[in-house]
């Protein structure tokens, strides 16, 4: 039988981090634990997003209404146990996340391999994650690019003078850029912007128009060879079929979709339609960075910084070599909690 615990953790980062969507210092996330047995444990994590009106408070709430379902339940598959969940739980995609998470880390720890081998895949990918620069004064950005050294780099925008401040980072430094502007440019700002994007050599635009506008972000697409990837666009399955002759790619997060066990369904999908797929973060701790390794050889494009921008952590098990995310050989998510509740 199953036994459920959670815990708050609020992690601060190292600097303010901003996006278009507004500012905050630290991360707010929930943790589940799910003991099975003779005493194994897993664990989950769904962070808190204001722009998703997803709260801590809410999944708490959500889990104890639900709990003695939860703890009946004969665990066994973590696809069934998913199942389960989103229809006990049919309006909090982000805790069924974390509970799927936690059911994926039990499962491998009952059968004693890392999730990685689960899946055939490989523990050590070739990706190297970027480096998120969120917006600020163009003077501190380029004092976070000199204090970090990043082969790859994700620079938030959304703001009138974008463009400038990407000209000034790119006179400092060689790596490849990433945009994001988490749905805040129209389609005539973003027309002009083309232009320059293309002569600094901008890799990818992330979700340059709001979430609905696919008309708009056709005609962009159109109007460029940097590749176009879906976030706020693409939040689940069901979102595929709509971006695949808009966007030339999506970005796949754990919390929105609901979890790993739809996620590997949203990787199959989008192969089959000449997509490409980027493994995002909602700035997670080491736990559901973990996740991410674990799923990354199968993805063209990697942003699992959450543990580089916190400046506290609440577990072990990744490292990052040379940016590259390398989880462990233990089963299940391969993480070691440091405390249980969480003391931070």
């Amino acid at each position: 039988m199953l036994q459920l615990s959670h815990s708050i953790s609020k992690l601060p980062f190292q600097y303010p981090f901003t996006t278009s969507k507004g500012t905050k210092d630290c991360q707010k996330s929930l943790v589940v634990e799910l003991t099975w047995g003779p005493g194994i444990k897993a664990y989950g994590e769904a962070p808190a997003i204001d722009y998703y009106n997803v709260t801590v408070e809410q999944m708490q709430a959500d889990l104890e209404s639900k709990r003695k379902f939860i703890e009946s339940f004969s665990f066994m598959d973590p696809k069934r146990f998913w199942h389960f969940l989103h229809h006990l739980l049919p309006t909090n995609p982000f805790l069924v996340s974390a509970l799927d998470m936690a059911g994926w880390d039990l499962y491998g720890k009952m059968k004693k391999k890392p999730l990685s081998d689960l899946w055939n895949s490989e523990s050590k990918s070739s990706l190297q994650t970027d480096y998120t620069i969120g917006i600020d004064n163009i003077d501190v950005m380029i004092n976070k690019i000199e204090q970090h050294p990043a082969p790859i780099y994700k620079i938030k925008v959304g703001t009138a003078d974008d463009l400038e401040k990407l000209i000034q980072i790119r006179k400092r430094t060689n790596s490849i850029i990433r945009i994001d502007a988490n749905a805040a440019w129209s389609f005539d700002q973003a027309v002009l912007n083309l232009p320059t994007l293309n002569q600094l050599q901008i890799e990818l635009i992330e979700q340059p128009l709001s979430k609905d506008n696919y008309e708009g972000t056709a005609a962009l697409r159109k109007l460029t060879n940097i590749p176009i990837i879906a976030d706020e666009s693409c939040v689940g399955l069901q979102d595929i079929e709509k971006c695949k002759d808009v966007f030339t790619g999506i970005n796949i997060k754990l919390t929105k979709c609901s979890g790993i066990t739809p996620a590997l369904d949203m990787i199959k999908k989008a192969r089959q339609l000449g997509l490409t797929i980027m493994l995002g973060c909602m700035n997670e701790s080491t736990i559901g960075t973990a996740a991410l390794g674990h799923l990354s050889h199968m993805v063209d494009y990697l942003d699992a910084d959450g543990p580089l921008l916190l400046s506290e952590d609440i577990a072990t098990g990744i490292h990052y070599d040379n940016f590259k995310l390398n989880t462990s050989q233990e089963s299940g998510l391969g993480i070691r909690m440091n405390s249980f509740p969480i003391s931070i």
